[in-house]
């Protein structure tokens, strides 16, 4: 009997060994765990922290082009797609309204007219001007001074001195030529010509107009009712008639406004 006993507390002492020793390893298993959580949660941590720092330089200065601040600003990475085209569009319609104003100055610069036009109607001017001074000279003071025949169909004489010389018996014929070539030579000059006044060019191709009007009746006048040339006088319906054609030659081009667009 006290072997059993013996036994018995030899095997109790063992189980409670084995017990304890599980005891142990049990909490050693959870501490083992806690360890192991609180590596996960370190490790948890750290994408924590890598978003709230990308969140902080979010909120701060952008990176790289990206962030909201950078919205509608260029073409780059970060923007988007629709900022990026809103961007360029804006820059193009600023250059484009940079290139207007050159455009226009140089518009303005380019002439409407050929140069060769512009100088051969002020020669022709001129020319008229100065024969018409010669005939109203030639009326105020004796006929006997134009160098012309008084004979036969040129009889420069008896076409200056006729009832028809005078405009309703008041107006010289030679004094209103004499006014419409200095008109001429005004409207004619460079000058005249770079101002491209819509106002001046219609008096200029209206001037012109009116002169081959009056130029066609002193031609009837001459042939039909006097009878007689004065050579002085053609001259200066000839002038009249080159001056018209180049002035409508001009007109043909455009008015000032409509050449500056085309250029």
């Amino acid at each position: 009997m006290a072997s059993q006993k013996q036994a018995r507390a030899a095997s109790g002492s063992r189980t409670g060994q084995g017990q304890g020793g599980q005891g142990q390893g049990g909490q050693g298993a959870r501490n083992q765990g806690a360890r192991d959580q609180g590596s996960r949660g370190q490790a948890g941590g750290r994408p924590q922290d890598s978003r709230s720092r990308s969140g902080n330089s979010q909120n701060g200065k952008p990176q790289n082009g990206r962030g909201p601040g950078n919205r509608g600003q260029g073409s780059g990475p970060g923007n988007r797609p629709g900022a990026g085209r809103g961007g360029a569009s804006a820059q193009t319609r600023a250059r484009i309204q940079a290139a207007e104003p050159l455009a226009a100055d140089r518009s303005q610069a380019a002439p409407y007219a050929p140069t060769w036009l512009r100088w051969t109607t002020l020669v022709l001017s001129l020319a008229g001007l100065g024969v018409s001074i010669y005939l109203t000279i030639a009326h105020y003071s004796s006929s006997s001074i134009l160098v012309c025949s008084d004979k036969g169909l040129v009889n420069c004489a008896k076409v200056t001195t006729s009832p028809e010389s005078m405009v309703f018996g008041v107006f010289p014929v030679a004094v209103l030529g004499l006014a419409f070539y200095v008109f001429m030579v005004a409207v004619n000059t460079p000058w005249a010509w770079r101002l491209k006044l819509p106002l001046l060019w219609w008096a200029r191709l209206g001037s012109a107009v009116v002169g081959i009007g009056f130029v066609l009746y002193l031609v009837y006048v001459e042939v039909i009712q006097i009878g007689n040339i004065c050579l002085w006088c053609t001259s200066v319906h000839v002038i009249t008639f080159l001056l018209f054609a180049l002035l409508v030659f001009a007109a043909s081009m455009g008015t000032p406004a409509k050449a500056s667009r085309a250029r």
